[in-house]
């Protein structure tokens, strides 16, 4: 072995603890920079990777049976543009109704024997495909809650069907084209249909060129050149369906990309601090080797590659550990979508361990080239503690304290190096800033989806035994019944609602849709009745409306009307005009910030008869729930309707992202710490000297531990001090940018936060870093025997 490489094996079996630092150092930084860089990736465009890997189908087409033949159909897979075609497939409506009694939504099922093919291969989520007749995969809604969906083994009764067949759902399953609400084999269609015969077929294709609405529409004429006219039923184009999913993630994506942000940040700011300060402190054995004839470039060398050599090690188990915790929160984005990405980004793994390792070895070198500038004599000359004066003042100050001497002399170390001090600062206050940024994005997540729980209970059409409800709802909030749901009768259940002890307040929800002037479209509006329409939406300006002909609106339907707080917009309702005021900004992201939402009275004279199809109730603290459950339901006994509480459908992704909050929290302080030990320890070795004269002259080992634990306080304070308001300035920032970025304004218990308390306590945890970092080194300090201390130079 050259000599050059021993001095390297040396240095790193030496400096074990140091060793240790930089390899685990690096490890945590390569982890988060990997787990954050795959986030990244997993959250740019998840819809269009979907899309790609189950070929979705650029525009779905359904024809009616009576116009045009299947033979007709198949034979537009030809027509000019398209590159490949699935179908005919025959298609029925049907209404299924769930083992418990409760009716489901209104499905479009699509008879298809395999769910594999050129368009639009079906992803199975559970169980297996149909095999024969009686049997159904349904399609998985993720913006359904858990009670509308079908689940596999249930027995669906069709009992608006004659005979009242009844089909088994054998598996779910995944549509990116959300091409059809089940699938059953193709011959059994028929039976599912009132009249016994295939009624409509659908077609899907993809095209050479389908990026506009405009490609898309000239794809659709050039198949319907050559059928008969009026053969076309409805299509749905995919850049539709591309628009609807992006904004079921709207609020959801940004949150992924800040984490992601925040690791790389980690891993080139803490990894530089600590390499840094690890080369700086060998200068002195830099001199001893260049007086031996080693060259300034091979000094450099050296010490550069004796940080690398760990700092490969933690940078390539880093990689692993990264791939390895990505993959559950992965498996929510494939469930999502439907897509079979494993979370192992090869270019990422390979940025990241790039950008590690340079990072390295350039603060080693520059921290190396310094001293190696420097002549031998005057390296040889550095010495261990500092010189005359430094810090002598602070030392005298903090004499005066009241505190113990060994703690005095510990509160003034940091100021005899100032600049290893500002080291340790830094480390500090980035793990602090970090925790509270992390812990304050996702508080903020939290609070997100509060805004979509507007009760305790739900009341809602139907009943839940004894056969088939008048129709159902989601329960998931206003403005998601699904299906023609009779609404109950609102004097019987507001009498059951006032009636019933606990009751805080109350509103009926009476979703339709109205069309504005300016767009095109037609607009979801909600029209309220009750005392408590305005529970669990955040303002985030003006006012709730408080009568007719006011409404409030969300930020997207300001942009997309270009009107403000104060303005007047023109509604139609069942070809009547209505003048309303727009008097409050509220943060809402149901249909995408396009819905409306006023009194039930603004819509009474276009619509006497509009009824509330659901009720949202808030009791009072303290209230049993369950037994209030139990006796309204008792109540609503002789009304088509139940109580029940209201379904979480984001729970599960909100767990997923407070772990992955946790997690990274965790290794962001853990990392600050080992900042602290890597000082720390460098600091006690070279005041090993020092120590051995202060145990002379008599102090006990549980007064040393006092005193090296007491020189990181005032360190760890200001690392704190620092941090916190870093971390609110970050969290605020880029929640702010989230909200801009989905084009929603936020309101104010989604981006303040934080309390005086919980900055504090934050700030306090800047000290419980430091302290962490110093127990180690701390207690080698104290077993150091006070002979072998002494004899150190």
């Amino acid at each position: 072995m050259s000599a050059l490489g021993t001095i390297v094996r040396s240095g790193v079996g030496r400096r074990r603890v140091q060793t240790v630092v930089i390899g685990l150092v690096v490890m945590i930084a390569v982890t988060a920079a990997v787990l954050g860089g795959s986030l990244m990736v997993a959250s740019s465009a998840p819809f269009d990777r979907a899309f790609t890997q189950q070929h979705g189908a650029h525009l779905t087409a359904q024809f009616d049976a009576g116009m045009a033949t299947a033979a007709q159909l198949s034979a537009t897979a030809t027509a000019a543009g398209v590159t490949a075609a699935a179908g005919p497939f025959p298609m029925a409506s049907i209404t299924p109704v769930a083992p418990s009694g409760r009716a489901l939504r209104p499905i479009m099922v699509v008879g298809r024997a395999d769910p594999g093919g050129a368009v639009d291969s079906v992803s199975v989520t559970d169980g297996r495909w149909v095999e024969g007749p009686g049997e159904i995969v349904v399609h998985v809604d993720g913006r359904l809650p858990g009670a509308l969906q079908p689940r596999v083994g249930d027995v669906l009764s069709l009992s608006e069907l004659p005979g009242a067949p009844t089909v088994t759902v054998v598996g779910t399953a995944r549509s990116v084209s959300q091409t059809a609400g089940g699938w059953v084999m193709p011959e059994q269609v028929a039976a599912l249909t009132p009249t016994g015969v295939v009624e409509g077929y659908q077609m899907l294709y993809r095209f050479a060129s389908a990026a506009t609405t405009a490609d898309v529409d000239a794809g659709r004429a050039n198949v319907l050149a050559s059928l008969p006219a009026g053969a076309l039923a409805g299509s749905q184009s995919w850049l539709t369906t591309r628009a609807n999913s992006a904004g079921q993630t709207v609020l959801f994506v940004p949150f992924l990309i800040a984490f992601g942000v925040l690791g790389v940040l980690m891993a080139v700011l803490i990894i530089g601090n600590v390499i840094a300060g690890a080369v700086g402190t060998g200068t002195r054995r830099i001199g001893i080797l260049k007086a031996l004839g080693f060259t300034p470039h091979q000094v450099v060398r050296a010490y550069t590659v004796q940080a690398l050599v760990p700092a490969a090690v933690g940078a390539g188990l880093g990689v692993v550990a990264g791939n390895i915790l990505i993959m559950p929160v992965l498996a929510q984005t494939n469930e999502l979508y439907g897509t079979a990405d494993s979370g192992v980004t090869p270019w990422v793994n390979a940025v990241v361990l790039a950008g590690a390792l340079a990072v390295v070895m350039l603060t080693a070198g520059v921290a190396a080239s310094r001293a190696g500038r420097l002549r031998t004599v005057d390296v040889l000359a550095v010495g261990r503690t500092p010189g005359p004066g430094r810090g002598h003042l602070a030392a005298r100050l903090t004499s005066w304290l009241p505190l113990p001497r060994p703690v005095t002399l510990g509160l003034a170390h940091p100021f005899a190096r100032i600049l290893r001090s500002a080291t340790i600062v830094a480390a500090i206050a980035f793990g602090v800033a970090a925790a509270t940024f992390a812990v304050g994005l996702g508080v903020s997540l939290n609070q997100v989806q509060a805004t979509e729980r507007h009760g305790d209970v739900v009341i809602q059409p139907g009943r839940p035994q004894g056969g088939p409800p008048p129709g159902g709802g989601s329960g998931g909030g206003p403005g998601r019944v699904a299906g023609p749901p009779e609404a109950p009768d609102p004097t019987a259940v507001v009498a059951a609602i006032l009636a019933q002890p606990g009751t805080s307040g109350y509103a009926g929800i009476a979703p339709t849709e109205v069309t504005v002037a300016g767009i095109t479209a037609p607009v979801d509006a909600i029209a309220f009745t009750g005392s408590n329409s305005s529970y669990g939406y955040r303002m985030v300006s003006g006012r709730w409306f408080s009568q007719p002909g006011e409404i409030v609106v969300a930020t997207p339907f300001l942009a997309a009307t270009g009107t403000t707080i104060g303005d007047t917009v023109v509604l139609t309702h069942h070809g009547h005009p209505i003048t309303v005021r727009i008097v409050g900004e509220a943060f809402n992201v149901e249909s995408r910030g396009m819905q409306l939402l006023m009194a039930a009275e603004t819509l009474a004279a276009s619509d006497p008869n509009l009824r509330a199809m659901e009720y949202t109730i808030t009791l009072t603290p303290g209230t049993d729930v369950n037994s209030y459950l139990k006796e309204l339901n008792a109540a609503l006994s002789s009304v088509d309707a139940t109580a029940m509480l209201p379904d979480d459908d984001t729970a599960e992704f909100i767990l997923v992202i407070n772990a992955l909050t946790a997690l990274l929290t965790l290794m962001l302080v853990t990392v600050a710490a080992l900042g602290v030990l890597n000082m720390v320890v460098l600091e006690t070795r070279e005041r090993v000297h020092d120590l051995g004269v202060h145990k002379a002259l008599g102090m006990t080992p549980r007064q040393v531990v006092a005193m090296v634990v007491a020189s990181v306080i005032v360190t760890g304070l200001i690392g704190g001090a620092i941090g916190v308001p870093v971390g609110v300035l970050l969290q605020r920032w880029i929640v702010a940018e989230m909200g801009d970025a989905t084009g929603f304004q936020l309101p104010a218990s989604v981006i303040d936060i934080y309390l005086p308390t919980d900055l504090v306590l934050f700030g306090l945890g800047g000290l419980l870093i430091a302290i962490a970092g110093a127990l180690l080194p701390a207690g080698w300090a104290a077993r150091t025997r006070t002979a072998a201390a002494l004899r150190t130079e």
